[in-house]
């Protein structure tokens, strides 16, 4: 899962500042599935998935104990988390949903399903999976025609549970 062999620019990771590491890592490792993979006492971590280096960076350096930006302010919107496929992403939505965390948002946009929550810093969160490229909708003229309706969470649950 290297990105050195991208023929385009990608983002690599994203390093957010927290309020507390261990809450932050609870949320990010056992909620949404990824491994810490390098641990700077309570003030940074790194979390990847599938051997990453890291996908995720948390760190207290200007942030310890300090409460989410308000609303209507700038700032990151959400970092968006991609899994592997529908069983996976059912899955990880039951672990938030079974920790008491609320859902901002359930989308499927016609190229993929989306959930969107907060996680303990109020920093935005999207949990998606893609759907292959001949799956994509399409208008007349063959451009891509995203959509936003009502995302059917009972189903992308069940599809979990099998």
């Amino acid at each position: 899962m290297s990105n050195t062999s991208a023929t385009h620019p990608t983002i690599g990771h994203v390093h957010l500042k927290v309020a507390d590491i261990d809450r932050a890592i609870g949320f990010y490792r056992d909620l949404l599935g990824f491994e810490v993979t390098q641990r700077y006492g309570d003030r940074a971590a790194f979390l990847g998935a599938g051997g990453y280096h890291h996908h995720i960076g948390l760190n207290t350096w200007h942030s310890k104990g300090g409460t989410p930006p308000p609303e209507g302010h700038t700032g990151l919107y959400h970092a968006a988390i991609l899994y592997p496929d529908r069983k996976s992403l059912g899955a990880a939505l039951a672990r938030v949903l079974d920790a008491g965390i609320e859902l901002d948002g359930a989308a499927d946009h016609g190229v993929s399903e989306a959930v969107y929550l907060r996680d303990p810093d109020g920093n935005g969160v999207e949990l998606y999976r893609d759907r292959a490229p001949e799956e994509w909708p399409r208008d007349a003229d063959g451009r891509l025609a995203m959509i936003n309706t009502p995302l059917d969470v009972p189903a992308l649950l069940a599809e979990a549970a099998r």
